[in-house]
């Protein structure tokens, strides 16, 4: 298996943020994982992910995150498994340029490892599908199929199932609490709910439901309680939530001025940054 003659290792790939427009949970399988509705919407924040060819065979990283070590890294394991499912010999450098918060319900590491999915993919020649690309994903992580897909999407089982919706076009002011929240301790919690009443994906509609997660991220972490108050408080703020299972709180806006005025607001304590809803991953397929 040798590169196609176009392979462009020189390019940056881009591994946009997601928000959860809402998040029910709507049961849970008998092996423990929970069964979910949500409706997935890519904004225009990102981190980036350049590669180095390797003729040894070896995946590296150059860019390690603090306190995670190189076989636990998303990147490092999707690689590693689309070596193993397209039979490949060839290794690569993966440089990480970091934008999204680590437990902050945006999927930065979900979206990383779907990145390095699609662009190795491309950069080795194994020629495996989407579908086929979106199942080594799940095997990563729930949210790490979406990103493959590359659409807004409403999205059902364990983050598996899409049926792709039209969201209106929306800019969103996103918080970022200093706090990183982790997953398993939000869907362990004894006070999550897990019943929630499950819709058809064409009974969705925009403003639709909320997130079940965020009670008990509120509960856990007062500064996502703090920061959701303040976002709260803003006159033209169309939707206010948590994203994913938090620590990042969202307000949505119908135009860019409003978003950046709100923005303009913020407290000197607290971070965010303004980002436009995208319909499409940047590197989903046309």
């Amino acid at each position: 298996m040798t590169p196609p003659l176009d392979a462009d290792w020189q390019r940056a790939w881009p591994a946009p943020a997601k928000i959860n427009l809402f998040l029910h949970v709507v049961g849970r399988r008998a092996d423990g994982y929970h069964l979910l509705q949500t409706v997935f919407r890519f904004i225009d924040c990102c981190d980036w992910l350049r590669f180095e060819s390797r003729h040894d065979g070896r995946i590296a990283l150059a860019t390690p995150l603090p306190g995670v070590p190189e076989e636990r890294d998303l990147t490092v394991r999707a690689a590693r498994a689309l070596q193993q499912a397209a039979g490949c010999s060839q290794g690569a450098t993966l440089h990480l340029e970091k934008h999204l918060p680590m437990g902050g319900g945006l999927g930065g590491g979900s979206s990383d490892a779907a990145t390095v999915l699609v662009a190795l993919n491309q950069l080795w020649g194994c020629g495996l599908s989407r579908p086929e690309l979106q199942s080594i994903g799940l095997a990563l992580g729930a949210d790490v199929p979406v990103f493959i897909h590359g659409r807004s999407t409403f999205a059902e089982g364990v983050g598996e199932r899409f049926t792709d919706v039209a969201v209106p076009e929306a800019w969103y002011l996103v918080l970022v609490p200093p706090v990183a929240v982790p997953t398993p301790a939000i869907f362990t919690a004894p006070d999550l709910r897990r019943d929630t009443p499950s819709i058809a994906p064409a009974d969705w509609h925009p403003g639709f439901g909320g997130n079940d997660l965020e009670p008990v991220a509120c509960r856990l972490y007062p500064e996502v309680v703090r920061h959701l108050a303040w976002l709260r408080r803003l006159e033209c703020a169309s939707r206010v939530a948590m994203s994913g299972s938090g620590a990042c709180c969202f307000a949505e806006f119908a135009d860019e001025a409003e978003a950046r005025k709100a923005a303009a607001a913020l407290p000197a304590e607290m971070t965010g940054f303004v980002a436009q809803g995208l319909d499409r991953h940047p590197l989903a397929e046309p």
